[in-house]
């Protein structure tokens, strides 16, 4: 079995939102499953110092036997020694050793923090884009599943669809939904900002509530559940990125590319990451999924690589050549149903309700 052993300073409370140590920690890992990684539950673990000043490694731990009087041997073998916990009691081994950090560092990759196709072109006259337009563009976005850097705590987890794409009987305009996807990066960051600056989990997610209604239609976003799920990922050590993927992933607007590592040792991966490219609205996604297989410019990169999603829109020339005949939007239409004038003022005033209720306003 391939098995890798390390130390790692690093914080492991359960509030911490960022990996900076508070103290250096003797940590180890070991590839139980075999999968070639150490990023699942259960494979690493805080080593323990021993009485003579080493440190010993928790995974696969065993009692060591008695041999005669104060004498001990590892049923391991002869090359893992017996020590005894620095804190007191019988000798124990364990096939894996502690390794040092500052002498191999660990090489982690920094989130894609892809601020999407900026609306910098030059116009006319009239107000028209001059420059290169895209149609339905996404942007490059990771969250993390359960792993060391995460506490083990799962930042992609879906918590319901809080973002929502066409609330009522209208489908809405595109500015509105962009303006959307706009204000959950403001609320994710404003949240994040605040919590790093000493702010509760609840204070935080409540700022991040503030920003995130500001110039958007309030039945846009289920804020109570936006703000549950803020205080949710803050307190399990989720960062900016993890947040604001994780909103956009549970509401239908991302389409995952795969999985890769973000944070190795000694080339052995200890954190994994999931690539998205997320878009605007679920629609976007929805044509995304079902127009890129239409367009031979898609063929040779697809959806590109898990690390770097290729994200871009269509072309003018490129949408009009779609074939919408072929595409299933039953997902979408579903989302929007018809709904009376009664109901939706009804929706509106609950989640108005509940969000003045979590802020305590």
């Amino acid at each position: 079995m391939k098995r890798l052993t390390f130390t790692l300073a690093l914080f492991l409370g359960t509030a911490a939102i960022s990996i900076t140590p508070a103290h250096a920690e003797q940590i180890c890992a070991a590839d139980l499953n075999g999968n070639g990684d150490a990023a699942d539950p259960g494979e690493t673990a805080s080593c323990t110092e021993t009485q003579s000043g080493t440190w010993q490694c928790p995974l696969q731990q065993v009692a060591c036997t008695v041999t005669g009087p104060g004498a001990y041997a590892c049923p391991l073998g002869t090359q893992y020694p017996c020590e005894a916990p620095a804190s007191g009691g019988a000798p124990t081994c364990a096939p894996n050793a502690c390794q040092d950090t500052n002498v191999n560092p660990i090489v982690e990759e920094p989130p894609m923090g892809d601020p999407g196709v900026p609306a910098d072109g030059s116009v006319d006259a009239n107000g028209n884009c001059t420059a290169n337009i895209e149609i339905f563009a996404g942007r490059a976005m990771r969250c993390r599943p359960p792993g060391l850097f995460t506490t083990f705590s799962n930042c992609c987890k879906d918590k319901g669809k809080i973002v929502k794409d066409g609330m009522g009987s209208a489908i809405g305009s595109l500015g509105t939904k962009i303006a959307v996807a706009k204000g959950v990066l403001t609320g994710m960051k404003a949240a994040y900002t605040a919590y790093l600056a000493g702010a509760t989990a609840s204070e935080a997610a409540s700022a991040g509530a503030n920003a995130m209604i500001v110039g958007i239609d309030p039945t846009s976003i289920a804020i109570s559940l936006a703000i549950n799920f803020m205080i949710e990922v803050l307190l399990q050590g989720c960062d900016q990125e993890d947040m604001e993927t994780g909103m956009l992933r549970g509401s239908g607007m991302c389409h995952e590319v795969g999985s890769y590592c973000t944070a190795k040792f000694l080339g052995i991966c200890l954190q994994k990451a999931k690539g998205h490219c997320c878009f605007n609205t679920k629609l976007g996604r929805i044509i995304q999924e079902q127009g890129r297989p239409q367009l031979k410019s898609f063929n040779a990169v697809g959806w590109g690589t898990p690390k770097a999603p290729y994200c871009r829109g269509f072309t003018p020339e490129e949408f009009q050549a779609l074939d919408f005949s072929r595409m299933d939007l039953s997902e979408y239409y579903s989302d929007i149903e018809a709904r009376t004038q009664g109901q939706i003022q009804i929706d509106m005033k609950d989640r108005i309700d509940a969000y003045m209720q979590t802020v305590g306003q």
